[in-house]
């Protein structure tokens, strides 16, 4: 992957508009993003002759008009209809107080959630008093058993979507905080129903090899600062089939793979 890292007031050439699908569009502070004006100023961004600039390092986003930058590194800032993951590190009368990557503390009410085998009715006090065996301290808010990868909140590309059953025997669900878990399909199958019956059967060797080479793919990507979303991860695992699951955590190998992933996504448009 080939990025411009020249100081910002060292380039002369003024750019087109960065593209927000285009996996590579990394700006630094006092890059232009475009001199058109007829583009509002979003978070991340600042106005000077007449072009906009970024005020920090982070990829470009637009939303119609308005245009902003999302900082590499930061903490996960919430917003409405968001995919998270979270663990439980508190229980408190009638709601739970989840860890999900973000400045302050989530809460989840015992009215929020799914009763076991989907039942739906008012929560009691009997309810209030089997909390912990529902959710517990250091519980992860999961499909049944799985890893966890933590990457930055502004790697998750956003989409309609953020749960994919990849055709590798395992499932993604890509939190928009950054929490990524990873689980065979068979679980998130069997789990559809909703409620709290977490499936602890034993994960075959195939589906564990699985696992551990999306954790690594994920890893991989994450570590050249490429966004993550289904696509980007499935190329990754293909690309990675000639290397064993430990070679690929090798930083010579993690090169070679995401540049052959970058290539193909702007081959294919991805």
């Amino acid at each position: 992957m080939s990025i411009d890292i020249r100081l910002a007031n060292s380039r002369t050439s003024v750019p087109e508009l960065y593209q927000t699908d285009d996996p590579g569009n990394i700006v630094t502070p006092g890059d232009i993003i475009t001199a058109d004006t007829g583009f509002m100023r979003g978070h991340g961004t600042y106005m000077d002759e007449d072009c906009l600039h970024a005020s920090v390092a982070g990829s470009v986003e637009r939303v119609n008009k308005l245009i902003s930058v999302r900082p590499l590194k930061t903490r996960y800032n919430g917003e409405i209809g968001d995919v998270v993951i979270g663990r439980i590190i508190e229980v408190a009368q009638r709601k739970w107080r989840v860890e999900t990557h973000s400045r302050m503390d989530s809460i989840l009410m015992l009215s929020s959630v799914n009763l076991p085998g989907g039942e739906l009715r008012r929560r009691s006090e009997e309810d209030e008093k089997m909390m912990r065996n529902y959710l517990k301290e250091g519980d992860l808010i999961s499909l049944g058993q799985g890893t966890l990868v933590k990457v930055s909140p502004s790697l998750i590309l956003r989409r309609k979507t953020h749960f994919h059953n990849l055709p590798v025997g395992a499932s993604v669900i890509l939190g928009n905080n950054g929490y990524i878990w990873i689980t065979p399909t068979e679980h998130v199958e069997a789990g559809e129903t909703g409620g709290y019956q977490t499936n602890l059967q034993p994960v075959s060797r195939s589906d564990r090899e699985a696992i551990a080479r999306l954790r690594n793919c994920i890893l991989a990507l994450a570590d050249q600062q490429m966004l993550l979303f289904d696509t980007s991860i499935l190329y990754t695992y293909e690309v990675s089939s000639k290397y064993n699951v430990k070679e690929l955590l090798k930083p010579e190998v993690i090169l070679e793979v995401v540049d052959l992933v970058q290539q193909r996504l702007e081959l294919e448009g991805g």
